[in-house]
């Protein structure tokens, strides 16, 4: 399938219809007032907008387990975004700094910002609330957590968190791939409705998302099972 996009009329022309025609001047600059400025445009782009698919459930267990997945995304979700923002902020503060002593003094402060910001609310998600937030990091920062820890500490820091988070049954280095994981695809069609909804501030991932490959994929394994169980 391919994407859709909605072309929505922002302006009617009745507005400033005339009597008689007149010929368009093609020097004329139209405006377009956004947030009280008068930008000059001569076309306007608009986001993407996906056709999500109807819900359908094999049968009552599915139907739970996606409302219970749906209810530990939305409260994770914030902080995948949060750290995403945070390392945007850190890097682009990173490249303005030329001395290398510098960008080790600035790198420790945000670094000690980041674990302390996120420590206590950490502390309070389940085992699986915190496996899917490994997941979701990896979709907004494109790194694993691992990578990340290991970046901004050690390796043996990373190490450590890992081994640490195994104990749990969390793995810091979990990617996130809705084309290969059915429990991600489901994590993507749950974020997805949720940005249409406005329940979540959107945030594009850090790789592309091919969605309606991911719902193509599914789809079909989910009308092969139906079949064989026949």
């Amino acid at each position: 399938m391919k994407h859709i996009t909605y072309i929505m009329l922002l302006f009617s022309a009745l507005v400033f219809a005339q009597e008689d025609p007149v010929k368009q001047d093609s020097t004329i600059v139209h405006y377009m007032i956004i947030e009280g400025d008068s930008i000059p445009v001569t076309e306007v782009e608009l986001d993407e907008v996906l056709m999500l698919p109807n819900l359908s459930f094999k049968d009552r267990d599915a139907r739970i387990r996606y409302i219970i997945l749906r209810r530990k995304t939305l409260k994770v979700y914030p902080y995948a975004k949060l750290a995403a923002d945070r390392l945007e902020t850190l890097q682009k503060r990173l490249d303005q700094l030329e001395r290398k002593r510098d960008k080790k003094k600035y790198a420790k402060v945000i670094q000690k910002y980041i674990e302390d910001e996120f420590s206590a609310e950490l502390k309070k998600l389940t085992k699986t609330e915190g496996q899917i937030l490994v997941k979701l990091i990896h979709r907004q920062t494109g790194k694993t957590t691992f990578e990340l820890i290991k970046e901004l500490r050690s390796g043996w820091r990373a190490f450590w968190f890992n081994n640490t988070a195994s104990l749990f049954n969390i793995s810091l280095k979990k990617e996130f791939s809705p084309i290969n994981e059915e429990e991600d695809y489901l994590i993507e069609d749950i974020l997805q409705r949720a940005f249409q909804n406005m329940q979540l501030e959107r945030q594009k991932p850090a790789f592309d998302i091919d969605f309606y490959a991911c719902v193509n994929k599914w789809s079909q394994s989910e009308k092969k099972l139906n079949k064989a169980q026949q």
